[in-house]
């Protein structure tokens, strides 16, 4: 199976479009994602690879986490996705905990956007939510940034507790991706709880950084948002 599905991913690289991926994902020395390498190959069509192979076992979605290409780690996630929505609680456990332990792997912002949601986020709604509270204390960006945007399940069903809680503990971090995250996260909120995000708002807004700022209220009507930019 692992053979297979290589053999489909190697012949659907495309250089033009790695070339534009790795600029985009910022692969160059220093930047975030050094040294990631890409096959270019685009999202919707990784999906339609995913429900293709649907069925694949945890041992090859791990011999695919571990790949150095971008595109196979992303199919390995989805592929893990399909598998937790497929499972029962004991299977689910398993498939949580492996992707937890496997964080070294989901190392770009769309690896932790595209899947944290359904597996971390999920996994903890009606459970202990201690672990995305140890994340965001994490000095690996990339379980920071599943700490914040796992929190976008509990959004979904009207609890904005911790997506709060978290992004009073980010207001300092040093990262820009992170202050993006929490920010869209914070503007989530708002669209369905606007009175919740400015009472975030009306206590943090001077110490926000100025991204976060952006991203919270770019829902906002334009005097609103101009009123909060001059608060900052």
């Amino acid at each position: 199976m692992i053979a297979t599905i290589r053999t489909r991913l190697e012949s659907l690289a495309d250089e033009p479009t790695a070339e534009i991926l790795r600029g985009f994902f910022k692969t160059g020395p220093g930047e975030y994602g050094e040294g990631d390498r890409f096959r270019g190959i685009r999202v919707p069509v990784l999906r339609k690879l995913c429900r293709e192979f649907r069925h694949t076992g945890i041992e090859v979605i791990s011999e695919l986490l571990d790949s150095p290409w971008h595109e196979d780690r992303m199919l390995a996630l989805l592929l893990l996705i399909e598998r937790y929505r497929a499972s029962d609680e004991a299977g689910r456990e398993v498939l949580y905990n492996f992707y937890c332990l496997r964080t070294d792997r989901i190392n770009n912002w769309d690896l932790v956007d595209v899947t944290c949601p359904h597996i971390v986020g999920r996994h903890l709604h009606a459970r202990d939510r201690s672990l995305i509270y140890r994340f965001a204390e994490s000095p690996n960006l990339w379980e920071r940034r599943i700490a914040i945007v796992s929190t976008f399940h509990f959004i979904r069903k009207n609890d904005f507790r911790d997506t709060i809680a978290l992004a009073e503990r980010l207001l300092a971090d040093p990262e820009a991706l992170l202050h993006k995250a929490t920010g869209w996260m914070l503007r989530e909120v708002g669209k369905r709880d606007q009175p919740a995000l400015e009472a975030f708002l009306d206590l943090h807004v001077a110490a926000m950084p100025r991204t976060m700022l952006r991203y919270a209220i770019e829902r906002l009507p334009e005097e609103e948002r101009l009123g909060w930019l001059k608060r900052r």
